[in-house]
């Protein structure tokens, strides 16, 4: 979670909570992060997220800096917006997970900001009640299963569920200045100790990014596509000439998360915005094109299925 410096909002009109969600959906889709709930107030929010990669930190790096970048253009502020870092809690998940996720999505309603929960739009309540494909994003199927097996049962489960008020043990934890680092059994928390505090870490290489194809495998596969060498990627021509170029630099950051300034040195180009712009253009394109689209899939889909192979 992350609160708004001196408390002041961070999320002053309709269009600054849905950026957030989009840009919620980014890091899911780029760092490969599960969210399971989520819930935005008018001066903090709160997540409930998996990380298979073990790559939160530049998940929440990429969300916080890339939102507060947006607020601030969008509203023409400029300097810090959130208090400092995010406050992160490692969790049991057979023991707290549910209790999470309840106190998640009860936020509005505690807070005053509603009567009834399903009158709050800013949070994954909702999503939890619906079929809909558009919120086929949120990691809820995994929650949901705790409650019965059939989805149906599952979500009416859980609608009594939500109904019931948060423990005092949860609303106690969230209320203190200091957060525990770990939240969960003794034998958890006694568990995580041994793995992750005692054992020295010598790769330094985050795991999501091992699982990713290679950067050069990226750029071979997109040439083989293009029925072009290599050579052509690094050619800052403008025009569809220079599509397989665009599409190399939005899939470098897309699969691999690459920093912008790996990328910009990469393929020469100094500005970090400059890199930044070409990804945002390239994401325009490919929901606007069919063809782009397809292409990029096929080419997403090449490179998973060599990724099985190995």
């Amino acid at each position: 979670m992350n609160r708004g410096r001196r408390g002041e909002s961070v999320f002053l009109d309709k269009p600054d909570y849905a950026m957030f969600i989009e840009l919620l959906k980014e890091v899911v889709d780029m760092y490969k992060v599960r969210v399971a709930a989520y819930c935005l107030i008018p001066n903090h929010y709160h997540l409930l997220i998996q990380t298979p990669g073990g790559d939160l930190a530049r998940c929440m790096r990429h969300l916080n800096g890339i939102y507060t970048q947006r607020f601030n253009r969008a509203h023409h502020f400029d300097g810090q917006l959130f208090r400092g870092r995010y406050k992160s809690i490692l969790v049991d998940g057979d023991s707290y997970l549910l209790e999470l996720v309840r106190y998640i999505h009860r936020n509005p309603l505690e807070a005053g900001l509603v009567r009834e929960l399903n009158k709050y739009v800013w949070s994954s309540h909702k999503g939890y009640l619906s079929n809909a494909k558009k919120w086929n994003w949120l990691h809820k199927s995994f929650i949901l299963s705790f409650f019965a097996k059939d989805r149906k049962e599952g979500i009416k489960t859980y609608r009594k569920f939500v109904t019931k008020e948060t423990p005092e043990e949860i609303n106690r934890i969230f209320s203190q200045s200091k957060f525990p680092s770990m939240l969960g059994s003794e034998s958890f928390v006694n568990r995580m100790k041994e793995t992750f505090f005692h054992k020295k870490r010598h790769d330094e290489i985050p795991e999501s990014r091992k699982l990713a194809p290679e950067a050069e495998k990226i750029k071979k596969t997109i040439c083989n596509a293009y029925g072009i060498e290599e050579s052509s990627l690094f050619s800052s021509r403008r025009g569809v000439l220079n599509e397989p170029r665009n599409v190399a630099i939005f899939l470098l950051r897309r699969l691999r998360g690459e920093k912008l300034k790996d990328i910009g040195r990469q393929f020469g180009i100094s500005k970090y915005s400059s890199v930044s712009s070409a990804i945002e253009k390239m994401k325009r394109e490919i929901s606007a094109d069919r063809r782009l689209r397809t292409r990029v899939k096929n080419i997403e889909k090449t490179l998973y299925n060599s990724q099985q192979q190995t």
